[in-house]
């Protein structure tokens, strides 16, 4: 066997074998990932709505689920909004907790994004985003500030701050919890969320 044959014979051993033991690998840990995947969803969940305990998937469809979030005593306390939609570089999954009766947006939390790290990304950031959808009022459809403001007091009651310099990331955000609201009142309006307490 001459030395081209030889390598070549290596390569493509050497390659099926990792070809192997990567497939190998994916299989083995495909249940332990979306295993995690699910728990960081359900604790997504616990964290948007103040209070809850428990969290239980009541609706889900593609990029879109709803999550009853109740107490200790089993009360209701609210839904947790779990949504997805086209941010500036790629897709923006969030939940958002909103009250018993779709009113008031409790919290929000992003969950995955791929946006412009020192612009965009700054949505994942508690002091320059997400502190300012505490207690918004959803009842009409939620809308940016522009130019933002330095206190959440400062906004009108269904007012978020747009991020300076990454409004294509803040309005991504925005259309996907109005749209997830949207659906949500959609779906208790069809009586599909019980909002029994």
């Amino acid at each position: 066997m001459n030395l081209s044959t030889r390598m070549i014979v290596v390569l493509t051993a050497v390659g099926l074998l990792s070809g192997s033991f990567l497939a190998i690998v994916g299989q083995v840990t495909k249940e332990r990932i979306i295993f995690n995947k699910r728990h960081e969803i359900e604790m997504a969940a616990l964290k948007v709505v103040p209070g809850a305990r428990s969290v239980k998937m009541i609706y889900e469809e593609r990029d879109f689920a709803v999550f009853e979030d109740r107490d200790e005593a089993g009360h209701l306390l609210g839904y947790a909004l779990q949504a997805a939609g086209t941010g500036f570089q790629d897709k923006i999954v969030l939940e958002i907790g909103v009250n018993a009766e779709l009113t008031t947006v409790l919290s929000l939390t992003i969950i995955e994004q791929k946006e412009t790290p020192g612009l965009g990304a700054k949505i994942t950031s508690e002091e320059d985003f997400l502190r300012y959808w505490q207690n918004r009022d959803c009842t009409k459809e939620l809308i940016l500030r522009k130019p933002p403001v330095k206190e959440p007091g400062a906004l009108a009651s269904n007012e978020v701050n747009a991020i300076t310099g990454a409004t294509i990331s803040s309005r991504a955000v925005l259309n996907i919890v109005n749209e997830a609201i949207k659906k949500a009142s959609q779906l208790k309006t069809e009586g599909k969320l019980s909002g029994m307490n």
